[in-house]
């Protein structure tokens, strides 16, 4: 993710004209924000028996890890990146979203994962 960053601010501070070199550095900087990854929020997780998770059925409630008013993480293709709360997006309450608080350095996004 910093090469990410770095990248962008090459080609942002690369000078205008048509230098070939910053046009190649623009071309890449571009095929990287294309690069499509898997974001997710994880809410909690939970620690069961098979025979236990064998018994569930519908309407079954199982209790997470993570308490009402923790942060969530924030996971891009398997690493922990930020955290947030969460949040109702639409006005009629249907969707969720994550209002972001911290943003995870990389040495400690190793911990959470």
């Amino acid at each position: 993710m910093a090469e990410a960053e770095e990248l962008l601010h090459t080609a942002a501070a690369a000078p205008e004209g048509g230098d070939d070199a910053a046009d190649a550095g623009l071309r890449k900087h571009d095929a990287i924000l294309r690069i499509p990854v898997t974001v997710q929020v994880v809410l909690g997780s939970a620690r069961m028996p098979v025979a236990h998770l064998m018994k569930l059925g519908r309407g079954a409630v199982v209790a997470l890890d993570q308490r009402v008013g923790e942060p969530v993480n924030v996971v891009v293709n398997g690493r922990v990146v930020a955290r947030g709360e969460v949040v109702v997006v639409d006005e009629d309450n249907s969707r969720f979203g994550v209002s972001l608080t911290e943003i995870v350095g990389s040495a400690d996004a190793d911990a959470f994962v």
